[in-house]
C-alpha cells in the first residue's frame, strides 16, 4: 500500500509541475478583477482551508489528497488543509469575515447558491485539465447567466443520481424461474417497480411485517420528487431557471404520487419521516430491508455494514467477510416504471424512470487571498489521477467521462442517464432552498395515508392527488415570491 501511495504522489507530482505553467487565464467576460486574480501566477507560503464532505474524510481520501497536493506544491509553499467545518457550512455568512473556506466541496445548488451575492468565483475552466472530459450538461449546473453573458462558478466531480441497492443473497431461491420472466440473469425485482412491489408485499405478508422487500423514506424529497418526473413534473420551468413556474403538479406527475403511496403500502411507518434514512446502512446488512434507494457516495457505508453482519452472524474474518459483502451488495440502475401509474399493472408498458440528481464539486471563494493556488488545488483534485482514486475509494460516479469509461459499470450509467434527460438536475439557484418543506410535508402526508382507517384515507382519487401537487406548487411559489 506504502509502495502504491509514493508511486501516485511521484506520478501526480509531475502532473502538478505542469500544471502550475497556467499562463494569463481567459475569462467569458471582461472582468478585470477576476482576470487579476486568476493571472497564472502562484501565491507562495499560503495555507488553504480545503471544505470537503464527511465521507471523504472518514474513508481516508481527503487526507490522501491534501497529501499528494501537498508533496507536489512543497517547493511554492502552498499547503492545503482541512478547513475543519461543518461539510454544509453557510459561506455567506462565514466568508466575510474571515472564516469560510478557500475552496468548497458541495452540490451544485448548495454552490451555486452564492453566486447571488457574489461569494463565490467565476472561474477559468477552459484552462483545467478535466474541461474537455465532462460533459456540457454538467457544466450546466455550474454556469449562471448575467447581463447576457456566461460565468462558470464550478468544477463538477462527480454526478449523484439515485440507485437501487439490494442483496443478492436475499432473493428468493425460485428467482431464477419464477422472478426472471425475460431470462437475461437479472431479477426482475431489479428491473422493474411493478416487481418490487409484488416481491416486497409478498416479503411484508410472508414475514408478519417484520421484514420488507423495499424501503425507503418517502419524506424525502430529493428521491421521492423522481416519480412525479418521470411522469412530467418538474422543479422551475425553462431549464430549472424560471422560478415563477412550479411543475410538482406539472403533466400527468399526480400518477408518481399514487406510485409512491403504493409503495408506502409495502413499507411500514418509518416511512413517513426520517427513520428509514438514518438506518438503511444496518436495515440492509442485517437483513430487515432487501432493497433501498440512494446515491452511490455512500457504497461504502453499505458495505462495511454488511460486512460487520457476516463477521457477527458467520464468525467470518474481514477479509472474507468483505469479500462475501462485495458479491451480495449490488447496485443496479433505478428500476422501470409503468406507463399507466399503477404498480398492479404487471404487463403494461414500462418506461424509463427520471429521477432527481446533482452534480457535486468544487468552487472557489471569493474571499480567498490566494485563488491561484486554490485554483491549482481544483485542478489537482479532479486530475485523471485523483477522481479515479476517488472512485475507488468512495464509490462516486465520476463526472470525468475518462474515468467513467474506465471504470465502466453504473459509472458509465449514471453519465448516460445526465445526458439522456434520466437525471433531473436540481436547480442551481438560491430558491431550490423553498422546495423542501412543502414538498416534504406533501410526500410525508401521502405516506401516511395508507395507515390511516379507510374513512380517514384522503389520496385515493386522481383529483386528490392533483389537488395536493397543486398545493405543493402554490406553497413554493408563496415562499419564494411572496413571504420573502
Amino acid at each position: 500500500m506504502k509502495r502504491n501511495i509514493i508511486a501516485l504522489v511521484s506520478h501526480i507530482l509531475v502532473l502538478a509541475i505542469l500544471l502550475t505553467t497556467f499562463g494569463c487565464i481567459s475569462l467569458r467576460r471582461d472582468d478585470s478583477a477576476s482576470q487579476e486574480k486568476f493571472n497564472g501566477e502562484l501565491e507562495r507560503n499560503v495555507t488553504l482551508r480545503i471544505l470537503e464532505n464527511d465521507t471523504a474524510k472518514e474513508k481516508g481520501y481527503f487526507q490522501e489528497l491534501l497529501d499528494a497536493f501537498n508533496a507536489a506544491y512543497a517547493e511554492y509553499g502552498i499547503v492545503a488543509v482541512d478547513a475543519n467545518m461543518d461539510q454544509y457550512t453557510d459561506l455567506e455568512q462565514d466568508g466575510p469575515y474571515g472564516y469560510g473556506p478557500d475552496v468548497l466541496y458541495q452540490a451544485n445548488d448548495a454552490l451555486m447558491k452564492y453566486t447571488d451575492g457574489k461569494h463565490i468565483q467565476p472561474l477559468p475552466v477552459e484552462q483545467l485539465d478535466c474541461y474537455d472530459q465532462i460533459s456540457q450538461e454538467a457544466w450546466d449546473a455550474y454556469t449562471a447567466e448575467y447581463g447576457g453573458e456566461t460565468y462558470v462558478f464550478g468544477v463538477p466531480v462527480n454526478i449523484q443520481g439515485p440507485l437501487l441497492y439490494y442483496r443478492k443473497d436475499l432473493l428468493p431461491d425460485d428467482w431464477q424461474t419464477e422472478w426472471d420472466k425475460d431470462q437475461n440473469g437479472v431479477p426482475d425485482m431489479a428491473e422493474y417497480w411493478t416487481e418490487l412491489y409484488a416481491y416486497s408485499k409478498q416479503v411484508k405478508e410472508e414475514s408478519g411485517g417484520t421484514k420488507f422487500g423495499y424501503m425507503k423514506s418517502l419524506f424525502d424529497t430529493y428521491f421521492s420528487s423522481g416519480f412525479l418526473f418521470t411522469y412530467g413534473g418538474y422543479v422551475f420551468g425553462n431549464g430549472g431557471t424560471d422560478t415563477t413556474d412550479i411543475g410538482f403538479a406539472a403533466g400527468d406527475a399526480y400518477k408518481g404520487a399514487y406510485i409512491l403511496r403504493q409503495l408506502a403500502s409495502v413499507m411500514n411507518q418509518d416511512c413517513i419521516d426520517d427513520t428509514i434514512t438514518v438506518n438503511a446502512y444496518s436495515m440492509l446488512g442485517n437483513g430487515t430491508y432487501f432493497a433501498t434507494m440512494t446515491t452511490p457516495d455512500v457504497y461504502t457505508l453499505f458495505l462495511d455494514e454488511l460486512a460487520k453482519e457476516y463477521m457477527r452472524t458467520e464468525k467470518l474474518t474481514q477479509a472474507d467477510a468483505y469479500a462475501k459483502a462485495t458479491e451480495n451488495l449490488v447496485v443496479a440502475d433505478i428500476p422501470k416504471l409503468p406507463a399507466s401509474g399503477d404498480l398492479t399493472d404487471r404487463d403494461g408498458e414500462m418506461v424509463d424512470s427520471v429521477m432527481m440528481g446533482g452534480i457535486n464539486g468544487y468552487a472557489i471563494s471569493a474571499y480567498t487571498k490566494a485563488p491561484n493556488a486554490a485554483l491549482a488545488f481544483v485542478n489537482f483534485a479532479t486530475s485523471y489521477e485523483m477522481i479515479s482514486r476517488r472512485n475507488e475509494l468512495l464509490g462516486i460516479a465520476p463526472a470525468r467521462a475518462d474515468v467513467a469509461e474506465r471504470v465502466g459499470g453504473l459509472s458509465e450509467t449514471i453519465n448516460s442517464n445526465l445526458m439522456e434527460g434520466r437525471i433531473a438536475v436540481m436547480p442551481s439557484t438560491k430558491a431550490v432552498a423553498q422546495i423542501w418543506t412543502p414538498a416534504q410535508t406533501f410526500f410525508s402526508d401521502l405516506a401516511k395515508d395508507p395507515f390511516r382507517l379507510p374513512e380517514e384515507q384522503k389520496y385515493l382519487t386522481d383529483a386528490a392527488l392533483r389537488e395536493g401537487l397543486e398545493k405543493v406548487d402554490s406553497q413554493i411559489y408563496a415562499a419564494i415570491h411572496t413571504l420573502n
